[in-house]
């Protein structure tokens, strides 16, 4: 994607916390010549070469995996938070803009084996029921619920770039403290994360 120069985030670990707390992504490839995407949960993981792959999985029956190829490559966006930031806020006159964050992930696509797939599927519903009040686990699911893993299709994207665009006003520092305390004021979720974000980097 195209990304200004001043909006470009190169920090690693930020990058990966973001995809982390953002995962639930898109996932584009071309189906029969046509873009196709998919919204889909994925987990980041690192192996013993500190290199990153993408794991999740989706319906068999949608046509996008029978696409799949290891010689063609995949994109997964992650998005963030965003806001409209009105230019009544900037201090000279200027046009209204749009702040956002958002992760772009360029990889190469296989797919999982059935004992691949069973881990994958143990690790992220233990992930999310983390915090669940009764929580389940898969290997204590019954074999009759157990059998609708055999209508999805588990997969590995190994990453081969990333890129990152942190939009938080970064050309207007002399507006930075007008705009935050607007953002952080705003009934909108995403207008407070924003806000949090311009002031976390103020702060450093």
């Amino acid at each position: 994607m195209y990304i200004p120069l001043q909006y470009q985030n190169k920090d690693l670990e930020e990058i990966k916390g973001f995809i982390q707390e953002n995962a639930f992504a898109i996932l584009i490839n071309q189906v029969d010549g046509q873009s196709w995407a998919t919204h889909l949960p994925l987990e980041l993981a690192s192996d013993d070469n500190d290199s990153y792959k993408l794991v999740g999985h989706l319906a068999k029956a949608n046509p996008q995996w029978k696409s799949f190829r290891t010689d063609s490559e995949v994109l997964v966006i992650f998005n963030g938070p965003h806001s409209y930031i009105s230019s009544s806020l900037y201090k000279k006159e200027e046009v209204p803009t749009w702040n956002y964050i958002a992760v772009h992930i360029y990889g190469t696509i296989s797919i999982l084996s059935e004992s691949e797939l069973y881990k994958s599927l143990v690790a992220l519903v233990d992930r999310y029921e983390r915090d669940s009040k009764h929580p389940v686990s898969v290997p204590e699911f019954s074999k009759k619920t157990m059998r609708q893993i055999k209508g999805v299709v588990g997969f590995e994207i190994s990453v081969n770039k990333i890129q990152a665009a942190y939009k938080l006003s970064q050309g207007r520092p002399e507006d930075h403290d007008a705009i935050v305390d607007h953002l952080k004021d705003s009934p909108n979720a995403g207008s407070q994360d924003i806000a949090r974000e311009m002031k976390k980097r103020r702060l450093r």
